[in-house]
């Protein structure tokens, strides 16, 4: 693995591993040990790999595993806001070394990227306080040469795309645009135009589709994300309610929307 120029000139490091139980768990654990960041920690491979909600994440070789450590990157309330950074940094580096699937790919809520509509990458964002200051650990696994045959929802890979990009040639364009989508973040003061970049190549905005929390499902339309990123989901009776986290499905037999860059929502 090897960092962007940019990232290594912006102050940023790598330590990079063979094998990890998880990337999350090992840099939170460097932070708790005094670690400052910003830091990447990559792994070939995980044996521990976990998604949102505790989920298994498959972890062989081939694909890319990679988590970005950042000391007090802004307000506690504004941390999960990291989740659509995140995203978008992922996006910019599939485009800069797979151009070819421009229009292939979208963005869903809250932290998937989509590949022609089957998922392709996921974000977990964990963190805890650390010596009074907050730990955040970016947790972002890419499919590059494969992915799961039975999941919850429709997953694929770089190669399956037809296109032949490495986790580490990857990982390189990624150093370099979590850089730059980070500084037009500042810390949460610039959502609004992450935000707006998000929506540009989000799926499911206006249409109809599943929420499932812990404790209970809804069914509704995806009317648009409000100004601090939770979901606005106009349910059957007329009410409109507010998701803050939550798995998202489209339902059976609708391919989810897609807001163009002149969307439907600001």
């Amino acid at each position: 693995m090897r960092l962007h120029s940019a990232a290594a000139a912006a102050g940023y490091r790598l330590l990079a591993h063979e094998t990890l139980p998880s990337t999350n768990t090992e840099a939170l654990a460097l932070a708790r040990a005094g670690a400052s960041g910003p830091l990447w920690v990559t792994a070939r491979q995980q044996t521990a790999g976990r998604g949102r909600r505790g989920s298994v994440w498959i972890s062989a070789p081939g694909n890319l595993y990679a988590t970005l450590l950042l000391r007090d990157p802004a307000p506690p309330e504004r941390a999960p806001e990291l989740s659509f950074v995140a995203a978008l940094a992922v996006h910019d580096a599939i485009l800069d070394r797979a151009p070819v699937l421009r229009g292939q790919l979208a963005l869903k809520w809250p932290n998937d990227v989509l590949c022609g509509g089957a998922k392709l990458a996921g974000i977990l964002i964990e963190g805890e306080g650390v010596a009074g200051q907050l730990a955040v650990a970016v947790g972002i696994g890419v499919n590059c040469r494969h992915h799961p045959r039975q999941a919850a929802y429709p997953a694929t890979d770089l190669a399956a795309a037809g296109v032949d990009v490495s986790a580490e040639d990857l990982f390189a364009a990624l150093s370099g645009t979590m850089v730059q989508r980070l500084l037009a973040w500042r810390r949460g003061a610039g959502f609004h135009v992450t935000r707006a970049d998000w929506l540009a190549h989000a799926a499911g905005i206006g249409a109809d589709m599943r929420v499932k929390l812990p404790d209970r499902e809804y069914f509704g339309r995806c009317e648009a994300l409000d100004e601090r990123g939770h979901l606005l989901l106009r349910l059957a009776d007329g009410n409109l309610q507010t998701i803050t986290a939550g798995d998202v499905f489209p339902v059976a037999g609708e391919r989810p929307a897609r807001v163009t860059a002149r969307g439907r929502v600001d």
